[in-house]
């Protein structure tokens, strides 16, 4: 992940729905689309980033990088009223958990909804999950896109790489401080980076741990179905497999290295198919890897592959709710 935020800085993007050049923002930055409209869901949808994430860096002439490439502009136009939040690019899922909860709080006094709908890519499942455990009454429903529920191999890997004092680990520690100290300054913010703590919540002891403590949606098993309703919230996933779809987008390249820890199930290049389960499984075989089931890098993902058309889909579904 660390060496992908890297070579998309190269990639300029459209800044349509985004704030105007010198706006003002403020740390964490709350940003959003447009009111509900009756073709949209009831209830605002908060979009959570992952790891290494962000809300949108500001790469100077080349532009804004928004995270959730085009996915914004497309669940406004379908009616839904949509926020994007940022918190710790690394840090623990309590720690970013607990950066959420304001901002949750600002969204539901602004919008003047009772409850948000939290969509969150990768770590930012967790982050939505701890949300979810500790404000029920705020939340009415969780979607994991491509998260780690049981752990990535991949995070497996990585761990055994950081303990000790090692070349290796000191290579990881010390890039994964500098992008992080990057994003904070990119995107405006000065949030405290944990590189350490990230990624032990990410392997399979930490979200083991994790699931011990926040189980709503959690499977029996890990390529079971977790429960689609616990206290009044509603949970829902959907991953990818596969790590290289298309030869020009750089983060292939390093979704296909990373795969190379997967020896247990099929993965997205970081998270496992069956690792990524939570409630209501709409899909977990998605022609997409880690980062293009969030549209990037530049919306270059395989033919026929669609990242954006899930959250248009998963809108509805929850318009049809009621919710």
């Amino acid at each position: 992940m660390i060496g992908a935020l890297v070579t998309a800085m190269a990639w300029p993007v459209s800044t349509v729905g985004q704030p105007a050049p010198g706006a003002e923002v403020s740390a964490p930055v709350v940003v959003g689309g447009a009111a509900a409209s009756p073709s949209g869901p009831r209830y605002p949808i908060v979009l959570v980033h992952g790891m290494m994430g962000f809300r949108e860096l500001d790469l100077g002439w080349l532009g804004k990088l928004p995270y959730w490439r085009g996915i914004v502009d497309a669940l406004v136009a379908e009616g839904a009223t949509v926020r994007v939040v940022q918190v710790s690019a690394f840090n623990t899922s309590e720690v970013r958990g607990e950066q959420l909860i304001p901002q949750v709080e600002q969204i539901l006094r602004e919008t003047g909804a009772q409850k948000v709908h939290l969509i969150g890519h990768s770590h930012g499942s967790q982050t939505s999950r701890y949300v979810a455990r500790k404000k029920p009454e705020w939340v009415a429903s969780v979607t994991a896109v491509a998260g780690p529920t049981f752990g990535s191999e991949f995070g497996d890997w990585m761990q055994k790489q950081v303990k000790g004092d090692t070349w290796a680990a000191s290579l990881i520690m010390g890039l994964g401080h500098q992008i992080g100290r990057f994003v904070n300054w990119a995107s405006g913010t000065d949030l405290p980076q944990d590189v350490g703590a990230a990624l032990a919540s990410l392997h399979s002891e930490g979200a083991a741990d994790f699931n011990r403590r926040f189980p709503g949606g959690v499977p029996s098993e890990p390529c079971g179905q977790g429960a689609a309703q616990a206290d009044g919230i509603r949970y829902y996933s959907w991953s990818g497999v596969g790590a290289f779809h298309n030869w020009l987008n750089p983060a292939d390249y390093q979704m296909a290295l990373t795969d190379l820890a997967f020896s247990k199930e099929e993965g997205d290049g970081l998270v496992g198919r069956c690792a990524s389960h939570l409630g209501q499984v709409i899909r977990d075989d998605l022609p997409l890897n880690h980062f293009q089931i969030v549209n990037q890098i530049g919306g270059l993902v395989g033919e026929g592959a669609d990242p954006i058309g899930p959250y248009v889909e998963h809108a509805r579904r929850l318009k049809a709710l009621g919710l």
